[in-house]
């Protein structure tokens, strides 16, 4: 649907850029000109997507172990990137979660999430919106949130109280960085299956009925139709989106967010809550 060309001459940065919908959306850059950096704690992971990234596209593909939580490991790593060429593009897509009884939170807990989602966001658009603005460079930062940042969610509170933050991010520095030419804008994806996270967030007994019935399209989310979505909003296309955040989820926010999930929910006796946490330490 894209000229392939629609992201040649752009370089971007993918926070959590290994796995899941970031490596897919990574992927899509690439076929469309972009030249990559992706960026997450597991070295390993990383080198291995850039090596699948380059056999599949040919595009040029850098890898920045960093964790995100921390703000002197994104100035380094932004330094690393700039010595190069500076970014035009900064995705924010690192993020955990957990489903888990807010009353049986720890700070350390809360704090697990908070530290990737909120603050890294924070952190990295603030390191590259200081070097944008030091020299009077244009730029693009797509946040992924979530529709719980719009309607809460239950058992996953965390995580929806740190995308809510992002999404206040993206409309407040629109606002404030909109006249130095740097764009905000953000995007809330539905179901989108991804390896691992799928498992974690929706366990064996926690549906009443199949998730696909919860959205009104009856089916999941394409990896393709999220990351042609995400490539379309930081293109030249878009130049005059910002502030907004995108939902694409098959309309399942607007039918109810997670009502026969957080139903069977609350019907988990303690022991089913205590197998759910060891195996999120697991």
């Amino acid at each position: 649907m894209f000229r392939q060309d629609l992201l040649k001459g752009r370089k971007a940065l993918i926070t959590g850029g290994g796995t899941g919908l970031g490596k897919s959306i990574g992927r899509r850059y690439l076929e469309l000109g972009a030249e990559l950096a992706i960026c997450g704690r597991r070295e390993e992971v990383l080198k291995a997507t850039a090596a699948e990234f380059r056999q599949a596209t040919g595009g040029k593909v850098s890898t920045f172990a960093c964790d995100v939580r921390d703000p002197q490991a994104i100035d380094a790593m932004m330094d690393a990137i700039w010595a190069e060429s500076p970014l035009d593009i900064l995705l924010n897509n690192a993020a955990g979660n957990f489903i888990a009884r807010t009353d049986s939170l720890s700070a350390r807990a809360v704090d697990a999430v908070l530290g990737i989602v909120l603050h890294g966001s924070m952190y990295c658009t603030l390191a590259a919106g200081k070097r944008w603005i030091a020299a009077g460079r244009k730029g693009s930062v797509l946040s992924i949130v979530s529709t719980p940042a719009l309607t809460g969610a239950a058992f996953t509170v965390p995580s929806a109280v740190a995308k809510a933050g992002g999404g206040a991010m993206t409309r407040s520095l629109a606002v404030e960085w909109g006249p130095k030419g740097i764009r905000l804008v953000a995007v809330a994806p539905g179901f989108f299956p991804t390896p691992g996270a799928w498992e974690q967030l929706y366990p064996e007994g926690s549906q009443l009925q199949d998730q696909r019935r919860e959205v009104p399209l009856r089916r999941y989310g394409e990896h393709i139709e999220l990351a042609n979505l995400c490539s379309y909003l930081v293109s030249q296309e878009a130049e005059y989106i910002t502030g907004d955040a995108v939902v694409i989820d098959g309309g399942r926010w607007m039918q109810g967010v997670g009502g026969p999930s957080v139903a069977a929910m609350q019907e988990w006796t303690d022991a089913q809550w205590e197998a759910m946490r060891a195996k999120g330490r697991g």
